[in-house]
């Protein structure tokens, strides 16, 4: 018994310090208790009832163990791959079962919601099921594959705000005016419960999860699986992902009560929420073992490696259980992650890699000044490629002083296989003479 206590303690030990970016909720009032589960609230026995009837309209995503994943950060990491869900995203769940629960009254009247995308397809899908009216409210920057995707389930599109909570806003108001039935996109506890059923399928497929990492956006994924995962066995660890600069839950947790952000601009759409769920935030308090923030240029990179090493596309919000990994101070543990939606555009698509390109010295410009006389170029030329690079674009400016017969300027765009072929690129440039000056790449 006294071994067993030390391991324990080992292992407390282990978890809590997860990183310096984590951070950790604090314990629920003992008042809050009666509510979080009464009959209204989130029970073992929902969360059964709706893992059988989200079965009705979800795919089946088995986890995918990751090598990759698991030899750059020392553990087992699983992928939880509810991207290949046909909506592209795990909203479904949450939307079926919640119209599911809905009188046939309610249903009649037409529903409405507002969402930056996934959850619209949701409840457009789970509409179209059940032959019923849908109104969705996006913000207008929302990608154009999740506003036509949406459509053409048969709802009805209304551009209205720059965030989540614009859209929010005027859907409810638009719920009072014309007597919708309002579907909210995730501070609902019929809304967590569906989607508290990946946690089900999670501790099913691998009971001996350690951690289990989750998008946060409004709170109603992780409120679903934290709460599930505790009832189903309280040890496994359940933490939250948010973007830095779109960190509401951050917020909340720290002040003990749901905050309202002044702002929310992050490359993940999905869970740009300035305010979260108030009504799910006891739940969230009690059961999240922590929360990491993560910055946009980490979905980035994060995205790059799932395309080439695991060939799927994974949209920027579903990447932040990918980019929080390194933040895990953990070894040999099995890590699920779950990988919650994949619709992002072409356009954005082929920016994010360009980017990540980038962001890896896998692509970079440089700019080397030369004398404006025949054959400078082709000496350049020459060094780069016996140093193996690719020229893909160069500018060759002629004005950047008074005098060309001293210096014109040559820029050169090229690929490399990474940081140490890039400085072997700059070091035969200057092994030759020149200076070469690495710049912002526009390419």
């Amino acid at each position: 018994m006294a071994k067993e206590g030390k391991e324990n303690e080992v292992s407390r030990k282990e978890e809590a310090a997860v990183t310096e970016q984590f951070s950790q909720p604090e314990e629920a009032p003992a008042a809050q208790e009666p509510e979080l589960y009464s009959e209204e609230g989130l029970t073992l026995e929902k969360f059964e009832e709706a893992s059988e009837v989200v079965k009705r309209v979800t795919s089946e995503t088995k986890l995918v163990f990751s090598e990759y994943l698991s030899a750059q950060t020392g553990n087992k990491v699983y992928l939880k791959p509810e991207n290949m869900q046909l909506t592209g995203a795990y909203k479904l769940r949450g939307a079926y079962y919640k119209i599911c629960t809905l009188s046939e009254e309610e249903r009649a009247k037409g529903l409405i919601t507002a969402s930056a995308g996934n959850h619209a397809q949701g409840v457009a899908y789970a509409a179209q099921k059940f032959g019923c009216k849908a109104v969705i409210v996006m913000p207008t920057v929302t990608p154009l594959i999740k506003v036509n995707r949406t459509k053409n389930y048969g709802a009805e599109v209304i551009l209205h705000g720059d965030v989540y909570d614009d859209a929010c806003e005027y859907a409810i108001k638009m719920a009072e005016e014309k007597g919708y039935t309002f579907v909210h996109p995730f501070d609902d506890p019929d809304i967590a419960t569906g989607q508290g059923t990946i946690a089900m399928e999670i501790v099913q497929e691998l009971p001996t999860v350690d951690y289990i990492l989750a998008p946060v956006g409004g709170g109603g994924l992780i409120t679903g699986v934290s709460t599930l995962a505790k009832m189903l066995n309280p040890k496994i660890q359940v933490i939250g992902v948010e973007p830095s600069q779109a960190a509401s839950m951050t917020m909340a947790l720290a002040s003990g009560e749901p905050v309202t952000l002044d702002s929310a601009n992050t490359i993940a759409d999905g869970t740009a929420v300035k305010t979260p769920g108030s009504k799910l935030f006891p739940y969230i308090r009690k059961n999240l073992d922590g929360i990491i923030t993560v910055e946009d240029h980490e979905l980035v990179v994060s995205f790059l490696d799932m395309v080439e090493n695991h060939k799927i596309i994974v949209e920027n919000s579903g990447l932040l259980t990918v980019a929080a990994l390194k933040h895990l101070n953990v070894k040999g543990k099995k890590i699920v992650s779950i990988l919650s939606g994949g619709n992002m555009d072409v356009t954005t698509m082929s920016s994010v890699v360009q980017q990540g390109l980038i962001m890896r010295d896998r692509i970079f410009t440089v700019s080397i000044l030369l004398p404006d006389k025949p054959g400078e170029l082709y000496k350049v030329s020459g060094i780069i490629a016996k140093a193996n690079g690719n020229v893909v674009e160069l500018e060759h400016n002629q004005f950047v002083t008074t005098n060309r017969n001293t210096a014109v300027e040559l820029r050169i765009t090229m690929e490399a296989f990474g940081t140490e072929h890039k400085n072997q690129i700059m070091k035969s440039l200057e092994e030759a003479g020149y200076k070469p000056r690495q710049v912002n790449s526009n390419f």
